[in-house]
C-alpha cells in the first residue's frame, strides 16, 4: 500500500514519522521539499514538494489546515486512482462533501503536537477515530503494527461532535487569550470555557447527539491534563498571524445554532472575534 500524508504540520509530520518506522512506502507531501525535525525522538522526516509528485497513492491522509483544502483538491486527482481511500485528518467538520472522490472518511484526530518552523514537538496521543466498514477495518490492520492507533466507530457522528466541543472550548480561549493551556487556571476563563461548552452541547443535542450531563466536567478534566505550556493549533495560528480554522469549528457550530434557532451569546461573541483575526490574517 502506497500511503501519502499531505501537510507537514504538527499532525501530518507526526503521522508520517510514526508510520515510516514500520511501513515501507509512506510519503510526506507539502508545498516544498524540506526536512522536518521530530522531538523528543530527535529524528527527521523528509517532506516532498506535492507539485513534483505524480505517482498515485492507495491511501491519502489529508492533514492540511481546513482553509487550505480548496486549493489542494485539484492536485488530488493526479495523486489518486479510482479506489484510493481519502482520510480528512483535520479539525472541525463540514468539509467532507467537498472531496469529489469515491472513498472519503472524516477522521477524529487526537494527536497533540506543536510545530515551530521545521520542528515538531509531540505532546500526547496518536489516535484516529474512523467510521467502521470493510476498508477502514483493513486500514486498522495495516496500522496495528505502528504507533498510530485506528479506533473504528459504529457511529462516527458522536465522536465528531465530541471533538468539536473539545476544540470549541480550548481552541477559542487559548486563541483569544493568546495563552497556552495554563490560561484555564484563571477562574473567569474557566467559567467562559464552561459556558461555551454548554452552548455547544445544546447545539449537538439539536443535531440528535445526546451527550450526558457529565460531558462538560469530562472535557474540563481533559483540559486539566494538558501541560501548562501546551498550545492549540488555533493559538499558534493567532501568535503567528496566520488564518484560522474558525469556519470549520466555531463557525460550523454557530451556523447549526442558527439553523435550530438556539441562542448562543458566548459562541456568537467568540466567533465574531476569531473571524476578525482570521480576516486580518488573510489581508
Amino acid at each position: 500500500m502506497r500511503i501519502a500524508i499531505i501537510g507537514p504540520g504538527a499532525v501530518g509530520t507526526t503521522i508520517a514519522y510514526e508510520l515510516q518506522q514500520t511501513l515501507t512506502d509512506v510519503t510526506l507531501l507539502g508545498r516544498s521539499t524540506k526536512e522536518m525535525h521530530i522531538a523528543p525522538a530527535n529524528q527527521t522526516v523528509q517532506a516532498y514538494n506535492i507539485d513534483e509528485t505524480d505517482t498515485p497513492f492507495d491511501i491519502i491522509i489529508i492533514a492540511v489546515k481546513t482553509h487550505q483544502l480548496k486549493d489542494l483538491i485539484p492536485k488530488l486527482h493526479r495523486l489518486s486512482h479510482h479506489e484510493t481511500i481519502f482520510i480528512l485528518a483535520q479539525n472541525g467538520y463540514g468539509l467532507l462533501s467537498r472531496l469529489p472522490f469515491k472513498h472519503i472518511y472524516q477522521a477524529v484526530v487526537y494527536i497533540s503536537a506543536q510545530k515551530s518552523d521545521n520542528k515538531v514537538v509531540h505532546f500526547r496521543d496518536y489516535r484516529l477515530h474512523l467510521q467502521q466498514d470493510a476498508r477502514t477495518a483493513k486500514l486498522k490492520q495495516l496500522f496495528d503494527h505502528t504507533k498510530i492507533e485506528i479506533v473504528l466507530e459504529n457511529d462516527i457522528e458522536e465522536k465528531i461532535w465530541y471533538k468539536l466541543l473539545v476544540n470549541l472550548g480550548i481552541n477559542s480561549i487559548t486563541a483569544l487569550g493568546k495563552n497556552t493551556a495554563q490560561i484555564l487556571k484563571i477562574k473567569e476563563v474557566e467559567t467562559l470555557c464552561r459556558a461555551l461548552l454548554n452552548e455547544g452541547r445544546e447545539v449537538a443535542q439539536a443535531e440528535d447527539i445526546d451527550f450526558p450531563d457529565t460531558i462538560i466536567d469530562e472535557i474540563m478534566t481533559i483540559y486539566a491534563g494538558y501541560p501548562d505550556h501546551m498550545g492549540t493549533s488555533m493559538y499558534y495560528d493567532v501568535i503567528n498571524q496566520q488564518p484560522l480554522e474558525v469556519e470549520a469549528i466555531q463557525g460550523f457550530i454557530y451556523r447549526k445554532a442558527k439553523e435550530h434557532d438556539i441562542q448562543t451569546p458566548h459562541l456568537d461573541t467568540v466567533y465574531a472575534l476569531l473571524m476578525s483575526h482570521h480576516t486580518l490574517a488573510y489581508d
